[in-house]
């Protein structure tokens, strides 16, 4: 059996903002979107002073994604 390095893509989205803070049923939306589209949440980063956070998530780097990022918008 070959051994296989897998190929991920990534994403970063900023949530939140400076008078709204992270409204918890903005967070979820976008996690269950991104949960549908095969998306994992691998990191989260609060940005200080902002109360706005970063969200880090991967998926699997497939032909049907590579096509999709080679499209242009």
């Amino acid at each position: 059996m070959a051994d296989e390095t897998k190929l991920w893509e990534y994403r970063v989205q900023t949530v939140g903002g400076f008078f709204k803070g992270v409204p918890a049923d903005e967070l979820e939306e976008l996690l269950n979107e991104w949960g549908v589209d095969g998306r994992e949440v691998v990191s989260t980063h609060i940005l200080e002073n902002a109360n706005e956070i970063n969200v880090i998530a991967k998926r699997p780097l497939t032909r049907t994604t590579r096509r999709e990022r080679s499209m242009p918008s």
